[in-house]
């Protein structure tokens, strides 16, 4: 098993990036369907058994490339289980805002998580952000006030869990960025897939509370729509490059929008909009930068593997 990228296929641009928009639906629809669940569930039961079926698609990916064990020697292990443990602590946090705040407000809010990698990027990769960086991500902050605000979303613990799980995502990712140079995508995503069932399980089994069947068919609905968009990004990623798909995770906004109407006939506000149009274009704005930067030497380009939506 290489320490090196795996090769992407031969280009194939459009079908790359409608397997993106694909994929950040269906995790649109497991959020849709973990907001129903997680009224009468506790969030950590469904993240438990959300990891019980991403450890074993894990297993099996890491398995087709060679053995096991040789998937675990990481020349950072311990960057590795930290990066595991973020991950785990982020869908602890989306899964406790769903619960309260409106499946698009939500989308919204944590579609800051790129701005904040700018931000942790300093202490972690010791990259420099220029005037231009920190004024797209100071807009887009003010972008996230314009939906919290009097009149709006009301503030509460679901929008304090919400930015919390975009922080741990955004810590998650530059750690990802990290490790990228030194472990294989098979050695980040067996550690991620390892920490994750051993720690969401160690927790989720004291919130245990029997389903029936209707709901342990949503769970399976979770499950497989969780495998799949993140098989759909995989595949995605090796069709076209990464800082050409990139921007379409955006799409998670308008997907949340539809879905949040469709699910629940909730309709995000006019301000409330505004605010989340000022959040993605921000974003962008910052993603356009570092594509630019990196071209001339100055900056490292994103790695992709990692950065699908953070739930």
């Amino acid at each position: 098993m290489s320490n090196q990228p795996a090769r992407r296929r031969a280009d194939n641009v459009p079908l790359g990036i409608g397997l993106t928009v694909a994929a950040i639906l269906i995790f649109g629809v497991q959020d849709a369907v973990s907001k129903y669940l997680v009224q009468d569930y506790s969030p950590f039961q469904l993240a438990m058994m959300r990891f019980w079926a991403f450890a074993l698609f894990s297993l099996i990916l890491v398995m087709r490339q060679g053995p096991i064990t040789q998937a675990f020697r990481s020349k950072s292990p311990k960057t590795q289980i930290l990066r595991g443990v973020l991950l785990v602590v982020d869908i602890w946090f989306f899964a406790a805002a769903l619960k309260d705040v409106p499946l698009a407000e939500l989308q919204a809010i944590t579609l800051v998580y790129p701005l904040m990698v700018t931000l942790v990027a300093i202490p972690i990769l010791g990259e420099k952000v220029g005037v231009f960086r920190f004024t797209a991500v100071s807009i887009g902050f003010l972008g996230a006030l314009l939906i919290v605000r009097p009149g709006g979303l009301p503030l509460s613990w679901g929008v304090l869990y919400a930015v919390l799980s975009a922080t741990a995502y955004a810590v998650y990712i530059a750690l990802t960025r990290k490790v990228s140079s030194q472990d294989s995508t098979a050695t980040s995503m067996v550690y991620v897939g390892a920490v994750g069932l051993v720690m969401t399980t160690g927790v989720g089994i004291f919130f245990w509370k029997p389903m029936p069947l209707e709901d342990l068919a949503l769970m399976g609905v979770i499950m497989v729509t969780s495998t799949t968009a993140h098989g759909l990004m995989m595949v995605a990623l090796s069709r076209a490059p990464a800082s050409t798909i990139q921007p379409f995770n955006y799409t998670a906004l308008p997907w949340g929008i539809i879905l949040s109407f469709l699910f629940f006939q909730h309709l995000i506000d006019a301000v409330s909009f505004v605010g989340a149009v000022v959040i993605v274009a921000a974003g962008l704005a910052v993603m356009l930068r570092e594509r630019r930067l990196a071209k001339v030497g100055r900056a490292s380009e994103p790695q992709p593997v990692e950065e699908s939506p953070p739930h």
